[in-house]
């Protein structure tokens, strides 16, 4: 079986900061060695409405700014800062993606040109913003299904296979929540998904926002081509996302044990392997009552 390819979603993680952005790359490639990292970009004003731009956050101590719109700018990145943190991560060898929330967003990372560029559970209904990269953008479009119906969910295949470009969508199984109770995680999604759509689209995958990794390696062997996971450096810094992320030695088992996985994933290629063939002799018993 080949295996998933995983992603490393830094998202926001990286505090504002492109020193720790850098850092988050650099241990991704050379210690964790998942596939690709991604990121996230908003045009805040676009996306939030005035009331929303202008309370406070939620969760105060979680807030990077007085209002959640400040908090939220903190965070950004410039498309020019994105498209550095992109050649940073060609020279180590690791794919760049980022999540867009809007449709300037999804204008300014397609003028990029990722492998691949994801629309988040939250926006897979912007029609204007899928339409964009159906149509300027050639890349594969990846999109989570969290917190969506199955009416919504038709709506979003309907607009992929009418303009010919299911075979450039990834969908992704998802609950939404941060972090995720196992009960929550409904892992046979994953099957409902590769039953419904396997065979006219690009590939299934799950984006996991659970504790540990026991439940991805789970999603692999119900069939997830992608798995994507929210990493960080440190489960205790600032921010919603760090509680549901993974720090990096959990992350390096992670892809580790998908290897591992993918490599047993197989059935026997000849009845009694090269391996068993040594122990057979030593320690089979009985094996005379078969003989004719």
């Amino acid at each position: 079986m080949k295996a998933p390819k995983i992603v490393s979603e830094i998202g926001c993680n990286h505090k504002g900061s492109m020193e720790i952005a850098k850092e988050m790359v650099k241990v991704t490639a050379e210690f964790v060695g998942a596939d690709y990292v991604k990121f996230q970009k908003r045009t805040n004003k676009e996306l939030l409405s005035e009331e929303e731009y202008s309370t406070p956050h939620p969760n105060p101590k979680n807030s990077y700014g007085a209002t959640y719109g400040e908090h939220r700018e903190f965070l950004e990145f410039s498309v020019e800062q994105h498209e550095e943190l992109k050649h940073f991560c060609e020279k180590l060898n690791i794919g760049y993606a980022t999540s867009v929330w809007d449709f300037t967003s999804a204008k300014e990372i397609a003028a990029l040109k990722p492998d691949f560029i994801k629309i988040p559970s939250a926006c897979n209904l912007n029609f204007a913003v899928v339409d964009y990269l159906l149509s300027d953008y050639s890349g594969d479009i990846h999109i989570s299904l969290g917190m969506t119906n199955r009416a919504e969910e038709k709506c979003i295949i309907e607009r992929f296979d009418d303009s010919g470009a299911l075979d450039r969508l990834v969908l992704y199984a998802c609950t939404s929540g941060y972090p995720v109770p196992h009960r929550d995680v409904c892992l046979m999604e994953i099957k409902r998904f590769n039953q419904n759509y396997k065979d006219r689209v690009k590939a299934i995958g799950f984006s996991g926002h659970h504790l540990g990794i026991a439940i991805d390696v789970a999603a692999q062997t119900l069939g997830a081509e992608w798995i994507e996971r929210h990493f960080t450096l440190d489960r205790t810094w600032k921010g919603t996302d760090h509680a549901a992320s993974l720090e990096p030695d959990g992350f390096r088992r992670l892809v580790r044990d998908s290897k591992a996985v993918a490599e047993s994933l197989e059935e026997k290629p000849q009845e009694i392997l090269e391996i068993e063939k040594p122990q057979r002799t030593k320690l089979k018993r009985f094996t005379e009552i078969l003989r004719d």
